[in-house]
């Protein structure tokens, strides 16, 4: 995609899209975009992180390392900004602590089982970093990639632009894919996330973002306040991996179609939940084909700020952060500690390449792969 087509989709993305309600300060500025070193790697190749700013002083810090989003600094109350993300403070920390800290996943986000799949009438065997299974891209995915870069600015928003192309075979996958994902900050609080791809062999494909958010820049994320738009969600087995089922919510600690505490039910005698140990599901999002549209809702009542997600995707992933144990220490000193951070994750559902009930994640040789989600902030008063 040419850099001409990018800025017109986004300039026709962001006037459709309306702002945010808003306690942000009035002290506004023009936005911009820097860039500085973020070190380099353990093979030698440097590495640069993105500073994108825009008019509510709203800072959203990427590095070219694995798409990552590092941090993302948000005013609440009073005007007093937080950052909202995990992450390290310095690159060999990411290099050595695979947790997918704001990360791009793929080529597949999420789980595929016993690390294979068919297509065409051959059988893939991807890499097993998972138990037997395949997890968010293998043993080397996105997250590990050093993306090229490409930052600049259109009306009203900052914006970078990633791309890398995919090899044929890497960690299994068919055919030469070029990815090309572009975070941009607008001046109406939305930190969007587009993804385009093409491939010249039919294969597979389900790219997300993998931040870990915590609203209140601190603590557990317990006490904030969830919704997603979901009648349905994927029930999974021990391993996490979909029995193919598309199951109610009806009645269970899965159902957030109103705002609940996600500490309110966690702790329930759910198998679900259990398996999880906590939650870690893909919700089946109440929507009509491929348009953006709501997905959730997320407000911290301590410091006002609150997150509004819409996206292409037909899935979300949430994720209450059940595996950080406070076993490596975050960008701030403080230990990333158990249920320190959430992730919402659009997606297409896991395994669907082995789930022939799910939405297809099939991209045709020749064939453009297009999503798009928006990370809409905004104040709410008490």
């Amino acid at each position: 995609m040419e850099g001409s087509d990018v800025i017109l989709v986004f300039s026709i993305l962001f006037v459709g899209c309306a702002a945010a309600v808003s306690m942000f300060g009035a002290d506004r500025q023009s936005p911009s975009i820097t860039n500085e070193s973020f070190g380099t790697t353990s093979t030698g190749r440097s590495v640069e992180i993105f500073t994108l700013t825009n008019a509510s002083g709203i800072k959203a810090r990427i590095m070219n390392y694995g798409g990552t989003l590092v941090s993302l600094i948000v005013p609440g109350r009073a005007s007093v900004s937080r950052d909202v993300v995990l992450g390290f403070g310095s690159l060999r920390e990411y290099e050595t602590h695979r947790i997918f800290l704001g990360a791009l996943i793929g080529r597949y986000a999420n789980r595929i089982a016993k690390a294979r799949f068919s297509l065409n009438g051959t059988e893939y065997c991807l890499a097993a970093n998972n138990g037997e299974n395949h997890l968010h891209g293998g043993i080397d995915g996105y997250d590990r990639v050093i993306w090229t870069a490409r930052p600049y600015l259109i009306e009203k928003a900052a914006v970078l632009e990633l791309s890398y192309l995919s090899p044929d075979g890497e960690e299994g996958y068919p055919g030469d894919l070029q990815v090309a994902v572009v975070y941009s900050l607008n001046d109406e609080n939305e930190l969007s996330i587009r993804y385009t791809a093409r491939s010249d062999a039919d294969t597979i494909i389900n790219l997300t973002n993998h931040s870990y958010f915590n609203l209140e820049g601190g603590g557990d994320i317990l006490g904030h306040r969830l919704s997603i738009n979901a009648d349905r969600f994927t029930p999974v087995d021990n391993d996490l991996i979909p029995t193919g089922e598309l199951r109610s919510v009806t009645g269970t600690p899965f159902d957030f179609r109103t705002p609940e505490l996600i500490g309110s039910r966690i702790g329930q005698p759910n198998e679900q939940l259990r398996f999880a140990n906590g939650y870690d599901h893909n919700w089946v999002l109440s929507k009509e084909g491929g348009e953006l549209s709501f997905a959730g809702d997320v407000y911290d009542p301590v410091s006002g700020r609150a997150m509004e997600v819409l996206t292409t995707q037909p899935g979300i992933q949430f994720y209450s952060g059940n595996f950080l144990d406070g076993g490596v220490t975050g960008k701030d000193g403080t230990r990333l500690a158990y249920r320190s951070g959430f992730c919402l994750e659009t997606q297409h559902f896991p395994d669907s390449p082995n789930q022939p009930g799910f939405p297809t994640v099939l991209l045709r040789a020749g064939d453009l792969y297009e999503q798009t989600t928006i990370y809409r902030f905004s104040t709410r008063p008490k």
